[in-house]
């Protein structure tokens, strides 16, 4: 077993050499830097720890309500693995970039058990040019007093995506706070017919470069009409013209998404890979 001295919780003073680790990454450490990025590396506020052996240059992890490997070596990446099993699991799920996300997860599995999905392959996409498409003009920012009416498809999307409902437990109180807070902040966007959502996607993250596309949903009665690409092609457009690059990451099973997103001009980056726990 390897020893576990060296890896440590970063702290305030080494935030400045975080974000500039995360920087050259910016697509795949989109998650974990628009945290840092707005509360430093105060654990309370951004949400967890950021743990590091042998300093931010050469190791990185994150560890809040997922686990995010984003930096190390096999060494680095067992002594994290170490530290995340010697408590009580914190997370939900293990994400990031495939080559650290799968071997974390090797060395957890004994400790953890049995996940309840490994997603191996999930492309991680950037849509770096006009898009190949015409943006839906009919997709615009989810107003405040529209929740109720954008609640059921959120609710829909994250059943199919995730394989829960997010109701179980608290009667679905906190879901219904994360999605009026990306509301509110103009990160939820949709398309309505008769007063019905037929097309949702929301930014879900983003640091001051990225715009991370996820929750993109099309109404099954829709299905198949080419809304999800142009919807798509419409929410990344307006990441692009905040300033950021525009980027979400597919299931590799998903056949129809990756086909829209292709259609849309989206090129592949690198490969996430998610273990959802349960």
């Amino acid at each position: 077993m390897l020893k576990l001295l060296g890896v440590r919780s970063l702290g305030g003073r080494d935030t400045a050499a975080v974000l500039r680790v995360l920087s050259r990454d910016p697509v795949a450490a989109c998650m974990v830097a628009g945290r840092v990025e707005e509360y430093g590396l105060d654990g309370r506020a951004v949400g967890g720890e950021m743990w590091s052996r042998g300093g931010p240059e050469t190791s990185l992890c994150f560890s809040g309500a997922n686990l995010i490997p984003l930096l190390g070596s096999p060494d680095d990446i067992q002594a994290f693995a170490e530290r995340a099993s010697r408590g009580p699991r914190l997370c939900s799920s293990i994400v990031g970039r495939a080559e650290y996300a799968l071997p974390m997860w090797e060395r957890l599995e004994s400790a953890w058990g049995a996940p309840r999905e490994v997603r191996a392959e999930q492309p991680l996409l950037v849509l770096d040019r006009e898009p190949l498409v015409e943006p839906d003009p009919q997709v615009r920012p989810v107003r405040p007093d529209e929740l109720d009416i954008y609640l059921p498809a959120a609710i829909s999307m994250f059943i199919e995506e995730v394989g829960i409902d997010p109701r179980t437990g608290d009667g679905g109180a906190g879901y219904r706070r994360r999605v009026a807070s990306l509301i509110a902040a103009g990160r939820a966007w949709a398309r309505f017919e008769d007063g019905q959502v037929v097309f949702k996607a929301e930014v879900g993250s983003q640091s001051s470069t990225v715009g991370q596309i996820q929750g993109v949903w099309v109404d099954p009665a829709h299905r198949g009409s080419g809304l999800g690409t142009i919807g798509t092609a419409a929410v990344a457009c307006a990441v692009a013209r905040s300033g950021r690059l525009p980027s979400l990451y597919v299931n590799s099973f998903n056949a129809p998404a990756r086909g829209a997103y292709a259609r849309a001009g989206f090129r592949q980056v690198a490969t996430f890979s998610t273990v959802l726990l349960d």
